[in-house]
Parts: C-alpha cells; sequence; structure tokens
C-alpha cells in the first residue's frame, strides 16, 4: 500500500471499531487507540463514577500529536476510537449502526440507560459526520448486518482505490430510512 497513513476509525460505541480494527491487525495494519494515546500523552482524566468514562482532553492531544505524527508510520495505521477523527489523521472511516441494534449491543455491555439512549442519539444524528472535515477523505460502512471481514474488505477498496471521498449528504440517514447497503 502505497502513501502509508494513519486513519481514524471512528463510530458511536457498538458500532464494532474494536472488532474491525482487530481483523484489520490481523491484516497487518498497526493499531493504536485513542485511549492509549491520551493515557501515553497523560491527556486523560480519571474515570467519571458517573457514567465510567475517562474524559480525554481532545484538543491538547491533537496538539501534541500534530508534532509527533510529522512524519507518515511506516505502516498503515487504524486509531480505533469515537473521536479518531478529531485527531491529526490523514482520512476517516466511519462505522454506522442501526440505531435499535444499536441500543441492544449498547444494553448487552450494561450501559446505563442514559449512556445508551446519548449513544443512540448520536447515531441517529450521524455523530462523527457532524464534525465532518473536508480537508481529508472520509468514507462510511455500515455495521448492522455485514461481516466484520466484509468491511474490512471494503476498506481496503477504499485504500486501494485511492481514499475516494465521500461527503455528509451521500451518509447513511436513519432519519430517512438509513441505507444498510454498505
Amino acid at each position: 500500500m502505497q502513501g502509508m497513513r494513519r486513519l481514524g476509525l471512528t463510530g458511536a460505541p457498538g458500532s464494532g471499531k474494536t472488532t474491525i480494527a482487530e481483523v484489520l491487525r490481523e491484516g497487518g495494519f498497526d493499531i493504536l487507540t485513542v485511549e492509549s494515546l491520551a493515557s501515553e500523552n497523560e491527556c486523560i482524566d480519571a474515570e467519571d463514577p458517573r457514567d465510567g468514562a475517562r474524559p480525554i482532553d481532545i484538543v491538547k492531544l491533537k496538539t501534541i500529536l500534530v508534532e509527533a505524527w510529522a512524519d507518515p508510520p511506516k505502516k498503515m495505521t487504524i486509531v480505533d476510537g469515537h473521536l479518531s477523527h478529531l485527531l491529526p489523521v490523514g482520512g476517516v472511516i466511519v462505522l454506522r449502526c442501526d440505531p435499535e441494534i444499536l441500543r441492544d449491543r449498547l444494553v448487552s455491555r450494561d450501559y446505563s440507560e442514559s449512556k445508551v439512549d446519548s449513544n443512540v442519539e448520536w447515531e441517529f444524528i450521524g455523530g462523527a459526520w457532524n464534525e465532518y472535515n473536508p480537508n481529508i477523505p472520509w468514507t462510511e460502512f455500515e455495521t448492522s448486518k455485514n461481516s466484520p471481514v466484509s468491511i474490512v474488505e471494503l476498506i481496503r477498496s477504499w485504500i486501494s482505490d485511492g481514499f475516494k471521498h465521500d461527503a455528509p449528504d451521500t451518509a447513511i440517514d436513519w432519519v430517512e430510512g438509513g441505507t444498510g447497503d454498505v
């Protein structure tokens, strides 16, 4: 693969980021997580007892990584995390999941009702697309009914095809009934 890059793998919790990242790791990609990067760079707070989250200072982390990542990586690298699209990455992969399927996945993780609701709402309104950066390539894949292996094949095709750029107006729209095609 020419032009090695760091790619953000973003989407709501439960959309399949970590599963897809593991399949990509098995296929030779390097994998980083937003949480580990934040921890290594002292950009993460203690766990919030209300929801179990560890708040990340994403502005500070981005500032640190802009300098640290001045050179391209030696291997294609995936940055796994729902804030990865806010980091200095060379492309963004947005994973989407049908809100009802996502709700079931988050409930099975024993998330609180408010945490389930806020994450399902984030997915419903397009989440990461609301923070779209037109200066780097973005694409999305629907994970509700597609296997991780098939999603990874589509990601590899996107990379091989030169990171063809999707736009927010082509994104899955759950209000209009979603697409489920890809």
